[in-house]
């Protein structure tokens, strides 16, 4: 109708959760039901779950990668959860401890996505030593 002040009779909203170990799908869906309730809302919810959070104690992997790290660039590494949708989700339901590491990733999903060539060799050289601690 063009007109601004018109109060819709149905809404469509997406999400998505992307959620850590600390809390479960289901935790999720019953704080959601519980809001739309308690405002009295007249809804329809279609769930669709794409893959389990995961988080990989600390082990032999996040040890070597920790240890190569800190051999390669002087840095302390720093464990973190960051970074959104992982696809170490379909791994890590097998058991094997997942770790990722890469580029940084200052101008991901952007455009012009690029990674700096000088971060490439370093990277590298963490990879090969981590590989020499797993393999020794």
């Amino acid at each position: 109708t063009g007109a601004t002040n018109v109060v819709p009779g149905t809404m469509a909203v997406t999400f998505n959760f992307r959620y850590s170990t600390e809390v479960t799908a289901e935790q999720l869906k019953e704080r959601v039901v519980e809001v739309l309730q308690r405002h009295g809302l007249d809804y329809d919810i279609v769930w669709t779950h794409s893959g389990l959070p995961f988080l990989t104690p600390v082990g032999e992997l996040v040890n070597a990668a920790t240890h190569a790290i800190k051999t390669v660039t002087g840095v302390d590494t720093q464990l973190s959860t960051s970074g959104g949708t992982s696809d170490g989700r379909f791994i890590a339901p097998t058991g094997a401890q997942v770790l990722e590491l890469g580029v940084l990733n200052a101008s991901i999903h952007q455009i012009n996505e690029h990674v700096n060539v000088a971060d490439l060799e370093p990277l590298a050289e963490i990879y090969e030593k981590i590989l020499e601690q797993l393999l020794a």
